[in-house]
């Protein structure tokens, strides 16, 4: 009896296709632990946790014309556990160094796409690293399936696991649906874009006509089309496929909510500056002039309900091109610009063109969708992720994971990826970048901190210097 074939959604055939030896498809991620696990509570957890999303025992079957998940007929836990060990007394960079490895190595495409390394003997504990292919599902979705492995207390009580699921696939095909759910997207996209927007001040929804609402997606599609390509620099460089993988010492998320509270801004308007000064700081570095224009990033965008069950993977997000005014050397004003431009942003349609795009090319054929993404990445230097996670500490195998770290893949001629998430009461940054980019990941590190540390000692002077005003 031959096996049953599920057809994979076009959305995310579209991730599928854009495979490529210089950028593989994968999310990475990386769970530091404060001590060992026994590799057998490991695997059950797994078993028991993971492998109860039927897709991860499911195998990829490409018939050219259309895109099939298939149950493994060969699975075995063995393929994608692994265990290893760091030599000697490892630290932080010879982490870096594996992950970098993995980060540059892809997935074996005759087996369920996702792996997993158990990694002993790092500073006293242990680590996890996990790579999973985009077409299964995006960040917010494996992110969401990474974290149901772990439990708030080391010693939890057996809980109830619900039985394994199979994802549901899209069905429609004609361009017009297409428009439509772009336009049905945007009512529910304010809310929905706290996901990744983090801590954005509740704003009241404003009402949205059907009529304007879709002259707003096709000027959005015209906008995205006619944007210029990114200015050449030492980002924008023909890649290697070799990556190298860094990633900083977690800021205070109190501090940073301080910082934006006397800002008026938002945390995501913090982060996204801090980020603009740590390359303003690369550049100088390097000797290198900033672009007139700053830099564009891609940033995904969520356009899935906040309420949707964990069992739904699939890809369910946009991509919006954002620009940091790296050209603004003055920390106040460079703030003042990327919270303009991410206000800009906040009322546009940019994600869900970019999502109905997708859904469009993985319909089509392969050299349109190579075409495509060539075109969009050609307006990028890098992407640019910002997810919210849980606020309490979590332990994995009842050791306490003491950092993530998660990093989505870059895409086209795309070099970059940087990422940032909340954990426990920190702010995690991270960033891989190939080896051909002119960029060390370390040094941006560095700058990452050094520009966080100048926009907070800026806003607290001008917090200073209003009060002194108001009661002068």
């Amino acid at each position: 009896m031959p096996a049953t074939q599920i057809p994979m959604s076009a959305v995310d055939r579209a991730w599928l296709r854009m495979d490529t030896p210089e950028n593989p498809m994968m999310i990475c991620g990386v769970l530091t632990l404060e001590r060992r696990i026994p590799m057998n509570r490991l695997k059950h957890t797994i078993e028991e946790r993971f492998l109860r999303f039927s897709r991860f025992r499911q195998m990829v079957v490409d018939t050219g014309d259309k895109t099939y998940w298939q149950e493994d007929p060969l699975f075995d836990l063995d393929n994608h556990l692994h265990q290893i060990a760091l030599p000697g007394r490892a630290d932080k960079a010879e982490l870096q160094k594996l992950a970098s490895d993995m980060n540059s190595s892809s997935l074996d495409f005759r087996r369920p796409l996702w792996q997993m390394h158990y990694i002993d003997n790092y500073e006293g504990g242990s680590a996890l690293l996990v790579r999973i292919h985009h077409c299964i599902a995006d960040g917010i979705s494996l992110v969401r399936v990474m974290l149901s492995l772990t439990d708030k207390t080391p010693d939890p009580k057996p809980r109830k696991i619900a039985p394994r699921r199979t994802s549901k696939t899209n069905q429609r095909s004609s361009l017009q649906q297409l428009l439509h759910r772009a336009v049905d997207n945007a009512q529910t996209a304010t809310s929905q874009a706290r996901l990744f927007i983090q801590s954005m001040r509740e704003e009241p929804s404003y009402p949205i006509k059907l009529a304007s609402t879709a002259s707003s997606v096709i000027l959005d599609l015209v906008k995205l089309g006619l944007a210029p390509f990114e200015p050449k620099t030492g980002l924008k460089n023909p890649l290697s496929g070799r990556k190298q993988v860094a990633w900083a010492d977690p800021l205070d998320l109190a501090e940073v909510k301080a910082c934006s509270k006397a800002l008026g801004g938002t945390i995501n308007d913090v982060l996204l500056c801090t980020v603009t000064g740590a390359l303003q700081r690369h550049f100088a570095a390097n000797k290198e002039a900033v672009p007139e224009r700053g830099i564009r990033v891609a940033v995904p965008f969520n356009l899935r309900p906040l309420d949707q069950p964990i069992e739904t993977l699939g890809n369910k997000f946009g991509l919006v091109l954002v620009t940091l005014p790296a050209e603004v050397t003055d920390p106040l004003m460079c703030f003042q610009q990327v919270q303009e431009n991410m206000n800009r942003l906040k009322r546009s349609y940019q994600a869900q063109v970019t999502y109905s795009l997708l859904d469009l090319f993985g319909r089509g054929p392969d050299i349109l969708e190579r075409r495509a993404l060539e075109l969009l990445s050609n307006k990028a230097s890098a992407v640019l992720t910002n997810v919210p996670g849980p606020k309490e500490a979590l332990y994995l195998a009842g050791s306490k994971v003491t950092q993530p770290m998660f990093w989505v893949p870059q895409s086209g001629n795309i070099g970059i990826g940087m990422s940032i998430f909340s954990y426990a009461g920190t702010v995690q940054f991270g960033i891989t970048v190939d080896k051909a980019i002119h960029a060390d990941p370390n040094a941006v590190m560095n700058y990452f901190r050094e520009s966080f540390k100048a926009l907070n000692r800026a806003a607290l002077a001008g917090r200073h210097k209003s009060t002194k005003l108001k009661t002068g």
